[in-house]
C-alpha cells in the first residue's frame, strides 16, 4: 500500500506550518468566574501569557460593568498592559458607548458579536438578531472610521442551549453579512460544545463557499471532550486561527452547561506534537495556568496543565523520598 494513501497521511500532508492562538483567557475566560480577580492579577496573567510567547490576547470587555463585574476595569488593563513589540491586544466592544470607552482608552484591536438563535441573542444581550447585526454593523464602522481592526464573533454556531439545532443556511447568511462589515476575522463559535467532527467539516465547507477560509477562526468549547477533534477537523480544512483560554478557562453566563474554551496549552500541545507551529513555549504557558489557577483558587480543567503539574509533582516527591548519599 502506497503510506501517502493511508487517511492520516493525507491529513498531515494538508496540515499547514503555522498557526495563530487568539488567548481569550483575560475576556472570555474570567468574565464566569463569580470570584473577582483584581486588576494586578490580570495584568500579571497577562504578563505570563505575554512571557509564554502569545502574541494576540484578548485582554477585556468594555461591556457596562454592571452586567459583567468582573471586566468593569477594562481601562485601566488597556492603560497597564505590557507593550511588547509584535503582541496585539484586542477588546470585546458589545454597543457604540463602549465604543466610546474603548476609543478613550487607545484601543487598536475591537470584537463584536452576535448569536445565531433568537434566543440565545435576547438572553444574552436583550436584542433580537436583527437588532443586534444592526449594532455590531455600527460598532464596527466607527471602529473602522477611528483606525481599528475589528474582528467578529458568532456565537452558537453548532447549536444552542435553548432551541437546539441552528440551520446552518441562518449561519452562512449571517456569516456573509459580517464579513461584509468589513471585519478582517469572523470567529465559529461552539458555544456549548455540542459539535461532533463531521458537523464542524459541513459547516466549514458550507461558510467558505462565501467567506475565504483564511478569514475564519475557531472558537471551541470543550463541553462534551470534543474540541481538539473538532479543531482538528478545522486545521486540516484550512482554518489557521484557533481562539483558545489559558488552561481551559471560561464558559458563557448565557448558556447554560457550557463548560470552559479550548485550553490553550491542550491546543498548543497538539499542533508542536504534530509538527504546527506556534510561536509559543509550552512550558511557560504551563507556567501561566499556574497563575490563572492561583487567581481563581481552583484547579482547572485543561489536561496537558494538569498533566504537566502532576508529573512536576511526582518528580518533586521522588526526590524528596531519595535518602542523601
Amino acid at each position: 500500500m502506497d503510506p501517502s494513501a493511508h487517511p492520516a497521511a493525507r491529513l498531515t500532508g494538508r496540515l499547514p506550518g503555522r498557526v495563530d492562538v487568539y488567548e481569550v483567557g483575560p475576556r472570555d475566560g474570567l468574565q464566569n468566574e463569580l470570584r473577582i480577580v483584581p486588576l494586578e492579577g490580570k495584568l500579571r496573567l497577562i504578563a505570563a501569557l505575554v512571557e509564554a510567547g502569545e502574541k494576540r490576547i484578548e485582554a477585556t470587555s468594555f461591556v457596562s460593568p454592571r452586567w459583567i463585574p468582573q471586566l468593569a476595569d477594562a481601562e485601566d488593563v488597556l492603560k497597564l498592559l505590557p507593550r511588547v513589540p509584535g503582541v496585539t491586544y484586542s477588546a470585546l466592544v458589545p454597543n457604540l458607548k463602549g465604543l466610546d470607552r474603548a476609543r478613550a482608552a487607545g484601543l487598536g484591536e475591537a470584537a463584536v458579536f452576535i448569536s445565531a438563535s433568537e434566543t440565545h441573542s435576547k438572553k444574552n444581550i436583550n436584542k433580537s438578531m436583527a437588532e443586534a447585526l444592526s449594532v455590531a454593523g455600527d460598532v464596527t464602522r466607527g471602529a473602522l472610521a477611528a483606525g481599528m481592526r475589528v474582528r467578529a464573533y458568532l456565537s452558537v454556531v453548532w447549536g444552542c442551549p435553548y432551541e437546539g439545532t441552528v440551520a446552518l443556511d441562518r449561519v452562512v447568511d449571517l456569516c456573509r453579512r459580517l464579513a461584509d462589515m468589513g471585519i478582517y476575522q469572523l470567529s465559529l463559535g461552539d458555544t456549548v460544545g455540542v459539535g461532533v467532527p463531521n458537523q464542524t467539516e459541513e459547516i466549514l465547507e458550507a461558510v467558505t463557499r462565501h467567506v475565504p477560509v483564511e478569514r475564519l477562526a475557531l472558537h471551541l468549547h470543550d463541553t462534551r471532550g470534543l474540541a481538539l477533534a473538532n479543531a482538528l477537523v478545522g486545521l486540516s480544512a484550512g482554518v489557521t486561527t484557533f481562539d483558545a483560554s489559558i488552561g481551559g478557562l471560561g464558559g458563557c453566563p448565557y448558556a447554560p452547561g457550557a463548560a470552559g474554551n479550548l485550553a490553550t496549552e491542550d491546543v498548543v500541545n497538539m499542533l508542536h506534537r504534530m509538527g504546527v507551529e506556534t510561536g509559543i513555549d509550552l512550558g511557560k504557558l504551563v507556567e501561566a495556568g499556574e497563575v490563572a489557577q492561583e487567581l481563581i483558587g481552583r484547579k482547572l480543567s485543561g489536561k496537558f496543565l494538569q498533566a504537566a503539574l502532576g508529573e512536576r509533582d511526582r518528580a518533586q516527591a521522588r526526590r524528596r523520598t531519595v535518602p542523601a548519599q
